[in-house]
């Protein structure tokens, strides 16, 4: 319970850090609005505003879009935007729309891509736990096996920006807590649903997880997402609480409603070895939070970068680059969802510019998201049929990703 307070906590005493930050501050503060003009806002529904203004950053201006949601307003709510499937992808639009969500946001950093394992398949899941409507979809990867940035030291892939039952947003951990049960013993689950597994752990892959090869969820350790595949691996399918089958390679296609597919690999993989087709086997798992005691209706990965109106330790101030983001306010009834236009015109902004900015527009809690061309905002206008984009994602069209943030507005 005290782990991530622990290593957040020493963002609160980095005085040299929030010195060189005050600065970045101020001047997200005075460019908080285009040159010589308020910003634009525009309502697009109760508790839900719309605005856009430009930022000053170190390395020139940056165009920001954001969106402010009153969580006071009992019609406003937030939940996680997604295909349906971890291992599935769509634009941040039809996510939306699919929906009926009234505005939205990218969500995490994801499997994008293979080149270091040539042969296995990118999955397109994402890279931290994940929570949709009070229901678990996954577990986070090894923090060495993560797409994006590198993580502010005391951060891990198991960080989240959630919104409990309470309807209040909050920065927390996620782990996953589980367990393989058999006649003869029991086994620690290591991973749900996830692209990349701890070395010599069990995984478990449900009917949540896709159609795409569970390959990948063996290649790679736990410091080094380039190493090479797991040469020891097996795996066991259970249905109605027994083993129906076992192979010794990770498989692909859909998983049946009511069945799980057990992955394991090196000491995990020659466990599974012992079962045998109508063994009894009972698989938990839970995702349990560091923090609350609220249970969740949604919940993404991404990293804190402010806490308690303080920027964390180590951010970096040097990479400038299109980004997304969370602010919370107002013990998180109020929420920010904030992100950069892409393009040659404008450079973006570094991760400790991020965190200024959304101090200068409020926030004392921060989490940054996925960024460059993943990086999307919509919003639907009063009266229209279906959101539009807002920003310019910096491919010049929507990326496919796996999660966003989405706003809904009830009657």
């Amino acid at each position: 319970m005290r782990r991530r307070q622990n290593r957040l906590a020493a963002g609160r005493t980095a005085l040299t850090l929030l010195t060189a930050l005050g600065a970045l501050a101020g001047t997200a503060l005075v460019g908080a609005g285009p040159a010589g003009a308020v910003p634009d806002s525009t309502r697009l529904a109760p508790g839900v505003v719309y605005e856009h203004f430009d930022i000053e950053g170190a390395r020139g201006t940056a165009h920001a879009h954001l969106l402010r949601v009153d969580l006071t307003d009992p019609r406003v709510t937030l939940d996680l935007l997604h295909p349906g499937k971890v291992a599935a992808r769509e634009p941040v639009s039809r996510l939306a729309d699919t929906r009926g969500a009234v505005a939205g946001v990218n969500g995490d950093f994801f499997n994008i891509t293979e080149v270091q394992h040539p042969g296995v398949e990118a999955t397109g899941a994402s890279v931290g736990p994940a929570v949709a409507s009070g229901r678990t979809l996954k577990a986070a990867v090894p923090d060495g096996q993560r797409f994006g940035p590198a993580l502010p030291p005391g951060t891990s892939t198991e960080d989240v920006v959630g919104m409990g039952v309470d309807r209040r947003v909050r920065l927390d951990g996620m782990t996953l807590h589980g367990s393989i049960r058999t006649v003869t013993g029991q086994l620690r689950l290591g991973g749900l649903n996830q692209y990349a597994l701890p070395v010599n752990s069990v995984g478990a892959f449900t009917s949540v997880w896709g159609s795409v090869s569970r390959l990948r969820a063996t290649c790679g350790t736990d410091t080094e997402r380039a190493a090479p595949c797991s040469g020891d691996t097996h795996e066991v399918t259970i249905r109605g609480g027994r083993v129906v089958s076992t192979a010794d390679t990770p498989g692909s296609g859909a998983i049946e409603p009511g069945t799980t597919v057990l992955v394991g690999r090196e000491a995990g993989a020659q466990e599974l070895r012992k079962f045998v087709p109508g063994q009894p086997v009972t698989v938990r798992h839970r995702l349990v939070a560091d923090e609350s005691r609220i249970p969740y209706r949604f919940a993404v990965g991404g990293y804190p970068v402010l806490a308690g109106g303080q920027p964390l330790p180590g951010l970096d101030d040097t990479t400038s680059a299109v980004r997304s983001a969370v602010g919370i306010e107002e013990g998180g009834r109020q929420v920010l969802l904030f992100s950069l236009d892409g393009g040659p015109e404008y450079r973006g902004l570094t991760i400790a510019e991020i965190a200024a900015a959304l101090r200068g527009l409020g926030a004392a809690d921060a989490f940054s998201l996925d960024g460059g061309g993943s990086s999307t905002l919509v919003a639907r206008d009063p009266g229209a049929s279906a959101v539009t984009v807002r920003n310019h994602p910096s491919g010049g069209a929507e990326r496919p990703v796996p999660n966003g943030i989405g706003v809904f507005v009830t009657p």
